[in-house]
Order: C-alpha cells, then sequence, then structure tokens
C-alpha cells in the first residue's frame, strides 16, 4: 500500500471517529443541560471528512435526528467526502 493511501486512511478514520464521539458528547451535554458543542463545530468536523462518524454518531445516540439542518446537511457531506476520498485514490 501506497504511503498517501495509508495516511488518507488514517486520517478518515481519526477525523470519523472524532465525529463520532463528539456527537456522543453533545448528546451527553444536552441531557445534562451543559455547554454543547456548537452546531457549526461539528458541520466542520463533517466537511473535513468526518460526515460518517457524525452521521453513525447521530443514529447511534439518537441525537440530531429531528434537526433539518442535519437530516440533511450530514449525509450531503457524506457525499461530498466520499466524492472527494474517490477523487484523491483516482489521481
Amino acid at each position: 500500500m501506497k504511503p498517501l493511501t495509508q495516511l488518507i486512511i488514517i486520517y478518515a478514520l481519526i477525523i470519523n471517529l472524532l465525529g463520532f464521539f463528539a456527537m456522543g458528547i453533545d448528546k451527553r451535554k444536552a441531557i445534562r443541560k451543559q455547554w454543547r458543542i456548537p452546531e457549526g463545530s461539528l458541520f466542520l468536523l463533517g466537511f473535513l471528512g468526518g460526515a460518517a462518524g457524525l452521521l453513525a454518531g447521530m443514529k447511534v445516540f439518537h441525537h440530531k435526528t429531528k434537526k433539518t439542518r442535519f437530516q440533511y446537511g450530514i449525509p450531503a457531506l457524506l457525499l461530498f467526502n466520499l466524492i472527494l476520498t474517490y477523487g484523491l485514490f483516482r489521481f
């Protein structure tokens, strides 16, 4: 496996784990009525490649599943991430 391919895979794993755990942390903070992770930060994580982790976190933690911005925004970012990743591997 090429070093660049390995780097992309490691990056994708880390950013998606961050997205997944960010959803879990935000859900826990919402329940406890504490300071929350800003929605913009969650979308930034998705834009940077963590949309799959965010989507998994939404499903597992049942968090932000009724918000239209997240219902459509996170899957759209996932599609963006997949197209970008395909482009990286293609060239």
